[in-house]
């Protein structure tokens, strides 16, 4: 029945001029061509494209058979002869049809797939859309980008394969498409590189600048979120195989040393509504972010990179991108981040980098980003990386850059922990400087009088939280009683002695104070816990507990009582290392005193 209401169409239409088919002819061949797909007479359809009676009525009407046809292709399985009969008809399509009409029927398939079927959707039309592409004339460049760009903004949705089993498994084909997709653009990328060997200037720049586009949006989809790191028993990494790709594209292209190094020019962005021109912007950095992690982690394409180029200035470039990658929260991308970074600096050797660079305001943003991420990241691997990352920085710094960046972390991590490990630091490089190992004048003297300013002080007086902040009293503590014991009273290298009474009264007599209210209240609560329990003869009895506005688990009296012991516990250690400073500052002055007298 579908046959022949399709014959009877095409009999009418074969009689007819090209400019007197009508509307209505469009729709009965549409109709009827879809219905013979649907009930199976896929052959039968393969004859009426193939007859040339009908070249001018497939020339003109054809496209419109796309949807249904590759709908079919998608149905049926591999082995299916209706399959190969639908793959032959999309062909005599492609060959037939007018490359405009073809062209838009094509992408709009492509733009209503959805799912599960879009990489299967792409893979299938990409070689019709690229035999199309080539036959266009006129606004090739434009035609070439809005398909990228169509066929992106589809697999853009779809979650990247991570663990080396979804990489293996590929269950959306999107491993598999997306190097399809560059196959699809390599001709177009021939095209450019032949122009430009021709010609100093490209005379297409029309195409490079959409190809161009394409690369950046690679970069930032799938390969900023992509596992790349070389994979066990996996002998063809389909990401790494797709990154290849791209930073091959840039290369031949002449664009790839220009993104790594000249990207903070920017490009002009035509955008009239600011909004969107942010948003290209932020696209722009993701996508230079990760190509520099691809070339200075993973080290792809670099054997074109200039061997030029100082061990500091390549760090001064890939600030920027680290701090881009250390913004984000996703494990794939912050990792990258700590790779980049932990790579560039692993480049260079302690104590060459000038304190200058820290003028640059990213030298500054990125230790406090990583500040972040040590305190606040839930990825253990990720903190720890993180700490040793910032060890490595301070290491690399010259003595007056160790001493500014002290200075400023102090003043802007608003973590004990955080400032707790910078003292230790302040005290290694003390060391370093009374033992003479390092001859430098910024942790002696009055350089370092003014940063013990910031170090020996309770941040609250009395008041402060003194179990908060415990990492910090302890290292400030311990720096105190080296000092102390290193320095004499009559060297005084550090002018610790200069500073004795007001670390006294700015540290000393108001921790003892904290520490006498502190133990006093959590020795009432204990003694309040107890008696709560004996009233209530039952010890699982539970209670809340908020902490920054967020429900914790709940805890029973037992658990309760547990964590006050540990808080005087903390209390006694603060306080016998405070007793010991205060007996080698009394011993030390009374020293001085015997041999004055």
């Amino acid at each position: 029945m579908a046959v022949d209401e399709l014959q009877a169409i095409i009999q009418r239409c074969q009689i007819l001029e090209e400019a007197d088919f009508r509307g209505e002819d469009f729709n009965l061949f549409q109709v009827a061509g879809q219905k013979c797909l649907e009930d199976g007479y896929a052959a039968q359809l393969l004859e009426v494209v193939q007859n040339e009676k009908n070249k001018v009525i497939i020339k003109n009407m054809g496209w419109n058979l796309i949807c249904p046809l590759v709908r079919c292709i998608l149905v049926y399985k591999q082995e299916d002869d209706k399959r190969e009969h639908c793959l032959k008809i999309l062909d005599q399509l492609v060959q037939l049809c007018n490359p405009k009409e073809l062209f838009l029927g094509l992408l709009e398939q492509i733009e209503q797939t959805s799912g599960e079927q879009v990489c299967q959707t792409v893979m299938l039309l990409l070689q019709p859309l690229q035999t199309v592409l080539f036959k266009l004339q006129n606004k090739k460049a434009y035609s070439v980008g809005l398909s990228l760009a169509v066929i992106m903004n589809q697999l853009a949705p779809l979650p990247v394969p991570y663990t080396k089993q979804q990489i293996q498994e590929d269950k959306l084909g999107l491993c598999q498409c997306c190097n399809a997709v560059v196959d699809f653009v390599k001709p177009f990328v021939n095209e450019v590189v032949k122009n430009m060997e021709k010609s100093s200037e490209c005379n297409d720049m029309e195409l490079k600048e959409e190809l161009l586009k394409f690369c950046m949006k690679s970069l930032k989809y799938p390969l900023l979120t992509a596992r790349l790191e070389q994979l066990e028993s996996v002998e063809e990494h389909p990401f790494r195989r797709f990154a290849t790709e791209i930073i091959d594209i840039l290369w031949n292209m002449r664009e790839l040393i220009p993104l790594v190094f000249l990207h903070h020019k920017g490009r002009n962005l035509s955008w009239e509504n600011e909004e969107f021109a942010d948003v290209e912007r932020k696209d722009s950095a993701d996508s230079l972010a990760c190509l520099s992690y691809l070339m200075f982690v993973q080290y792809f394409g670099m054997d074109y990179f200039p061997v030029v180029v100082s061990p500091s200035y390549l760090l001064q470039c890939n600030m920027t991108h680290i701090e881009v990658l250390l913004k984000r929260t996703e494990e794939s991308v912050l990792s990258k981040g700590l790779d980049l970074f932990e790579s560039s600096l692993l480049r260079m050797e302690d104590n060459s980098l000038l304190h200058q660079y820290l003028e640059f305001s990213n030298f500054i943003t990125v230790p406090q980003n990583l500040v972040k991420v040590m305190t606040l990241c839930p990825i253990e691997h990720l903190r720890k990386k993180s700490l040793s990352i910032l060890q490595l920085f301070i290491d690399k710094f010259d003595a007056e850059g160790k001493y500014t960046l002290f200075r400023c972390l102090l003043k802007t991590s608003n973590h004990a922990g955080v400032e707790g490990y910078i003292i230790q630091n302040i005290k290694d490089q003390i060391h370093l400087s009374l033992t003479k190992v390092h001859d430098n004048s910024w942790f002696t003297g009055h350089h370092l009088i003014s940063l013990l300013d910031l170090v020996l002080l309770l941040p609250e007086g009395a008041e402060t939280d003194l179990l908060q902040n415990s990492d910090r009293i302890m290292a400030s503590l311990n720096l105190l009683r080296y000092l102390i014991i290193k320095d004499s009273e009559y060297d005084n290298q550090s002018g610790v002695w200069t500073l004795l009474a007001k670390i006294e009264q700015n540290f000393l007599k108001p921790l003892h104070v904290g520490l006498n209210m502190s133990k006093a209240h959590y020795e009432a609560e204990i003694k309040n816990k107890k008696e709560n329990r004996r009233e209530a003869h039952n010890s699982n009895r539970v209670c809340s507990v908020t902490v920054s506005g967020e429900k914790m688990p709940a805890m029973t009296t037992e658990m309760q009582l547990q964590v006050l012991h540990s808080a005087l516990f903390t209390f006694d250690l603060i306080e016998s290392v405070l007793a010991r400073v205060e007996e080698l500052i009394e011993v030390k002055i009374k020293a001085g005193t015997d041999e004055n007298v």
